[in-house]
């Protein structure tokens, strides 16, 4: 039998020695998200955590799964690799603040269709320092190589995180009622929402990516629409644990309009004042340029507001001033009305909702 005849892993594009170089190059990554109830080493089959090393005595676990989107596509074609791992994390751990809880560990998953370890180990980089900005142990993860799946340099994300919080202390939404105020947190960016309406935009109207942003020349277009999802757990775990939070609501797909009505009790409406923030200048840019409904924006976009707290009215002041001290910007965009469960958002071009059941929005 001929060599040519002799059939190998490595002929048909998988690379057994490249995934083990991978993980050895990773592994001071992984542990320096280590932290008590993990230590956060590589190499078995599964990574163990310790509830009680981490504080806990009786915990409720919470789990959370997501992906970064079609936003990956920018950071391939742009050589932007460096940080869309934070994103990855991003989208689970702030999923599990809503519901009161502590991420405690992650594990990501890549797949592509040949492994570039340059690439991966930027990837993964990412990942771990998304770990550390929210405190959680990166424990484990797949890197999966697959030829014929995936067109050459192409890569995708996929992320699982759970966390911990104690029973009778997580956030469930159910004493939030009329009179409740309602505070935004300031978005860092488009975050990982929206981006094939992006793309899109800048196919059809010939976006110079390479080049400074019109809305801002110190900052190259592609920066400014790669820009990391902001994790909000740091500034908000304290102030949840003190108890004077009652709902949270992360802002992603479906945006104001679809999110808030997720953490409202039944006989109640959000209605939010759109004017009491400034639009950030990169949403206006796009609104702009896809001539795209006021409507369209508030159910497609966080237009600027990334995170929404329920909170009673006294306690607004000491709520906003302890999450400014924590680097974060505050704005107090409306309120908690008796109503049907769902969402209104008004601004100056018109009124927009959006019913408990999450129908399309609609000009009311």
């Amino acid at each position: 039998m001929s060599d040519d005849s002799s059939y190998s892993y490595e002929k048909a594009g998988v690379s057994i020695a490249a995934g083990n170089a991978l993980v050895k190059a990773i592994g001071p990554l992984v542990k320096a998200t280590a932290r008590p109830g993990a230590d956060a080493e590589l190499g078995g089959f599964g990574g163990f955590f310790d509830p009680r090393a981490a504080g806990y005595s009786d915990p409720l676990l919470v789990a959370a799964n997501d992906g970064v989107g079609t936003k990956v596509k920018l950071a391939i074609d742009h050589d932007r690799h460096d940080r869309i791992g934070i994103d990855l994390v991003a989208m689970c751990v702030n999923d599990l603040i809503v519901q009161g809880a502590e991420p405690l560990f992650f594990l990501d998953y890549f797949a592509t269709g040949k492994l570039d370890n340059g690439v991966a180990e930027r990837v993964i980089a990412s990942i771990a320092e998304g770990c550390r900005i929210s405190g959680c142990a990166l424990i484990g993860g797949e890197t999966a190589e697959m030829p014929g799946m995936y067109a050459a340099g192409d890569y995708d994300l996929a992320g699982f995180c759970v966390g911990a919080v104690e029973r009778g202390e997580q956030l469930t939404g159910e004493t939030v009622a009329p009179g409740h105020v309602l505070l935004g947190l300031a978005s860092s960016g488009v975050h990982s929402n929206g981006y094939s309406l992006v793309r899109r935009l800048a196919a059809d109207k010939g976006w110079k990516l390479d080049r400074p942003a019109l809305f801002d020349q110190d900052v190259l277009l592609i920066d400014a629409l790669i820009e990391p999802t902001r994790i909000y757990v740091k500034s908000l775990l304290p102030i949840i644990r003190q108890g004077r939070i009652d709902a949270l609501a992360h802002i992603t797909g479906g945006g104001l309009l679809e999110n808030i009505p997720r953490v409202l009790p039944e006989g109640t409406h959000a209605v939010i004042d759109a004017g009491s923030w400034e639009q950030p200048r990169l949403m206006a840019f796009l609104q702009a340029q896809g001539n795209i409904e006021p409507g369209e924006m508030a159910r497609t976009f966080n237009c600027g507001i990334g995170m929404v707290l329920a909170v009673q009215p006294e306690a607004v002041v000491q709520v906003t001033a302890d999450l400014t001290e924590a680097g974060e910007s505050v704005h107090r965009i409306g309120e908690v009305t008796a109503g049907s469960r769902g969402c209104t958002v008004r601004g100056a071009a018109g009124t927009w909702s959006a019913k408990s059941d999450w129908e399309a929005c609609h000009n009311a």
